[in-house]
């Protein structure tokens, strides 16, 4: 076999790894069982330990890899003949798709109100991530370093906190108009 491709004992961790990213955005940390998460995977809960030495070290490679994932898809935010990345970058996140799929969607989004109560593990992969998506951000947008670093954080609170609302109402239309107020008010910002 040749160096670059991976074993087969590295492709069944990374299945593993993919059934608990969804999963954990689908759920929540309190949601992940070891079980579960092997069932979707195909492969039995035995196996569990020859992949990972407990649980909490599952959950950090898995809420990386789907912090990882989120961050791709916002980068391949479709263009739909947009001059404006940024704006790809708002309709996507805002979508009616994002909110109805959190198992596909950002992990600020589906995890930001439980995170703060995890390991520092957990919070610290949490952070880098959130550090790497304010990083993209801020070369997006116009001003002093100052300027930029405030804007990005200001769309990500704005972005965030809009599904995250979306999500918590039994209205929809509710949660919809939170998220057209969010990108009008984001879009005014970046003119």
């Amino acid at each position: 076999m040749s160096a670059s491709q991976p074993t087969k004992k590295e492709l069944t961790r990374e299945r593993i790894v993919k059934s608990a990213a969804r999963a954990l955005r689908r759920e929540g940390f309190e949601g992940v069982g070891v079980a579960e998460i092997m069932k979707e995977a195909g492969l039995t809960h035995g196996g569990f330990y020859a992949h990972f030495p407990s649980r909490e070290a599952l959950l950090v490679e898995a809420l990386d890899a789907a912090a990882e994932e989120s961050l791709k898809l916002l980068e391949r935010a479709p263009r739909g003949g947009k001059s404006d990345p940024l704006s790809a970058v708002i309709d996507e996140y805002l979508s009616d798709r994002h909110v109805e799929h959190p198992e596909l969607g950002c992990t600020l989004a589906a995890l930001g109100s439980e995170t703060h109560r995890q390991s520092p593990q957990l919070r610290g992969v949490a952070t880098r991530r959130l550090r790497q998506w304010l990083e993209t951000l801020e070369t997006q947008v116009h001003g002093t370093p100052a300027e930029r670093r405030d804007s990005a954080q200001v769309m990500i609170a704005t972005l965030v906190g809009s599904v995250m609302i979306s999500r918590l109402v039994d209205d929809a239309d509710l949660g919809r108009s939170f998220r057209k107020a969010a990108k009008r008010f984001l879009r005014r910002m970046l003119t």
